[in-house]
């Protein structure tokens, strides 16, 4: 697998080898400049280059496969002419609503090609509808995909181009399998594109197997030319655009420092992040009976629902989304200011993934974390985080919220942070000792 680095001076998409449609159409949906991971990964696409690229949410990855995918398509004499379309081309996603946005993106930049999108949580007919006499480009989920395929609605052997984006999603264990039964119907000789945020082994092990001579890109932050995140993908450089703040508090009192925020900062819109969908509803609902437009969103919910709860934060109907981490990948927020983790992700990567909604295309952004003085797993997950993306957030506390155990009581943690107020093992092992050898011998 070779390597290269990003470009010193970013060139334009004229120079990167557009054509002048996609460069018209890319100029009216926004893509004026190219981003890092843009320029690096465009050419090699256009010239039939397996790709494993990695770059932080919010840089573009999205145009970095479409534009060339979309010329690729175009490119072929009569096809969008073709009666039926011969599919040529996948896009494998892991939610509906990524599976919509890239497709309603390839729609605008080339309307003469038939895009059709194929997902779960929907009714299946009239996706076999879309698709009668073939189509072009599928943006798909696997298992729908995969429905599909056993009803004979469509199949892969015309395919040239596949794309896994959030390829690390796809290959953990709610998609896995259904992803590599997707790759087993696909032709072997194919251009396999893999784009993901971060690149754990299972995708590192997957690019081995199904790519051929693939170039590994890295790609940093935004509108950032020479940045790349260290090893797990995830680290500060991936989040140059994003202040993160940690507060600590008590369990029970978050909700009213998270209204008390609302207030006090006057953010516009905020994404709150929590760990259930019973968590989803409950503060949704404690928001809503606090007069604040909040609305739930979660994986119960209908596909109109969701759709609909989106749209109603971006136009301002809505002042909070309280999410599970369905809303952590695939769904751009157009210039959201805050993050909020409510309740800490299960892990470093799901915590870049959540924090990525905001920061995005060169907006700055803002994260804060709720650490719970009266939970010491919170503290430790919080540091384990930390670590894994090589910073450290200062911890604070916010005037009338402190902790019952006050913040500037707590013992000082050398590796920084505040510890919580139950003594660990060894700690109450030095008590003993002390105690003992300060009592009054028996005589």
């Amino acid at each position: 697998m070779s390597e290269t680095p990003e470009p010193p001076n970013r060139p334009t998409f004229e120079a990167l080898g557009l054509q002048p449609a996609l460069l018209r159409t890319a100029a009216a949906a926004g893509w004026v400049t190219p981003s890092a991971i843009q320029a690096a990964a465009i050419p090699a696409v256009l010239q039939g280059r397996d790709l494993l690229a990695q770059a932080p949410t919010g840089s573009g990855k999205t145009a970095a496969f479409l534009l060339p995918l979309l010329q690729r398509l175009l490119a072929v004499p009569g096809a969008a002419e073709e009666r039926p379309r011969r599919l040529r081309a996948l896009v494998l996603v892991p939610t509906r609503e990524l599976a919509t946005q890239i497709a309603a993106a390839a729609q605008a930049l080339a309307p003469q090609l038939k895009t059709v999108v194929v997902v779960g949580g929907l009714s299946i007919n009239p996706q076999m509808q879309a698709l009668r006499g073939g189509a072009h480009l599928l943006v798909a989920t696997p298992g729908r995909l995969l429905d599909l395929t056993r009803q004979n609605a469509l199949h892969l052997r015309d395919l040239d181009l596949l794309v896994l984006d959030e390829a690390d999603r796809l290959l953990d264990a709610d998609f896995a399998d259904e992803t590599r039964r997707v790759l087993a119907l696909s032709p072997r000789q194919r251009q396999t594109l893999l784009f993901s945020a971060t690149l754990p082994p299972a995708v590192q092990a997957l690019a081995g197997q199904v790519q051929r001579d693939a170039l590994a890109l890295t790609a940093g932050a935004p509108d950032t030319a020479d940045g790349e995140a260290g090893a797990s993908g995830s680290g500060a450089a991936a989040h140059a655009r994003i202040t993160q703040r940690a507060i600590v508090v008590d369990t029970a009192r978050r909700s009213l420092l998270l209204r008390h925020l609302l207030r006090s900062e006057a953010w516009p819109r905020a994404l709150v992040f929590v760990a259930t969908q019973y968590a989803a509803e409950h503060v949704a609902d404690k928001l809503r009976q606090a007069g604040v437009a909040a609305a739930a969103l979660h994986g119960d919910l209908s596909s109109g629902r969701r759709g609909q709860v989106l749209t109603d934060l971006q136009t301002g109907q809505l002042a909070v989304l309280v999410a599970t981490d369905l809303a952590s990948r695939g769904i751009d927020l157009v210039h959201l200011p805050v993050v909020i983790n409510y309740d800490l992700p299960r892990s470093a990567t799901d915590y870049t993934h959540r924090i990525g909604r905001t920061g995005r295309a060169g907006d700055q952004g803002l994260a804060v974390s709720f650490i719970c003085a009266d939970a010491p797993g919170s503290e430790a997950h919080f540091r384990l985080i930390e670590k894994r993306q090589s910073l450290r957030v200062p911890r604070e506390a916010v005037a009338g919220f402190d902790p019952a155990a006050a913040v500037s009581a707590l013992p000082a943690d050398p590796q920084g942070g505040v510890k919580g107020r139950r003594l660990s093992k060894k700690d109450k092992l030095r008590a003993a000792a002390a105690a003992a050898a300060a009592a009054p011998r028996s005589r």
